[in-house]
Order: C-alpha cells, then sequence, then structure tokens
C-alpha cells in the first residue's frame, strides 16, 4: 500500500471522523509509521484484521513502540490480530485514540521509534 503522506508528522488533532496532521485533515482511521501515514479500514477494533495490519507488519524492524488507539475507550485488541503482531516482533500498547494520540506524540518528541494505528473518534 502506497502511503498519502511521507515522513511522520505528530498528530495535531483527532475527533470529528478524522486526524489533522501537518496541516492536512485524514478522514477515518489512520496508521502512521515511520515510512508514512496510511489509510486505516477499521472503524472499531472488531473490524481490526491481520490484513488490515499489513502495513505495521511491513514497519516491524522500523519500530520499537506500537501505540494502537481503540477508539473512544480502552479496549483489547482481538486475538487473532494480537497474535499476527507479535508474530512479527510487535507488542502493542493498547490505548484509547485521544491517550494514544498524546502518547504518540511525546515519543516522537522523544526521537523514539513509534508507529501507531489509531481509530478515528467522533
Amino acid at each position: 500500500m502506497k502511503p498519502r503522506f511521507s515522513g511522520q508528522p505528530p498528530v495535531d488533532a483527532y475527533g470529528d471522523g478524522g486526524f489533522r496532521l501537518e496541516g492536512q485533515r485524514f478522514d477515518g482511521s489512520i496508521i502512521v509509521t515511520p515510512r508514512g501515514l496510511y489509510p486505516w479500514s477499521a472503524a472499531a477494533l472488531g473490524d481490526v484484521t491481520a490484513a488490515s495490519l499489513a502495513v505495521l507488519a511491513d514497519a516491524a524492524s522500523t519500530v520499537d513502540f506500537l501505540l494502537i488507539g481503540s477508539g473512544e475507550a480502552f479496549a483489547r485488541l482481538p486475538a487473532q490480530a494480537q497474535r499476527h503482531l507479535e508474530s512479527r516482533g510487535l507488542f502493542p500498547d493498547m490505548m484509547a485514540t485521544p491517550a494514544a494520540c498524546r502518547t504518540y506524540n511525546m515519543m516522537l518528541a522523544e526521537n523514539r521509534r513509534v508507529a501507531a494505528a489509531l481509530i478515528a473518534v467522533p
């Protein structure tokens, strides 16, 4: 999948069904890796599949931390998706999307190798 945005900018804003990064609005859920920003088809954790996480699996060697924003409230990743990520050496930290955005920005500012999969919130 080709990224919609190259580089790894911080999340400027979230809500209203999307995100703003570097002044650009992105509708829906997103995945941000050191390789770029990608649209993510997951509207809820129940939508998360191994296939929808392929971009993260491809970027596994470029990240030390993976944050997954589960939406408005904390929830666990489906077991199959969790196993898929772990088999590729990725051990996600789950949190509500607002907390994941703040944590992602903080880690990015600290020059950490971080990726985030963020489910959009209303």
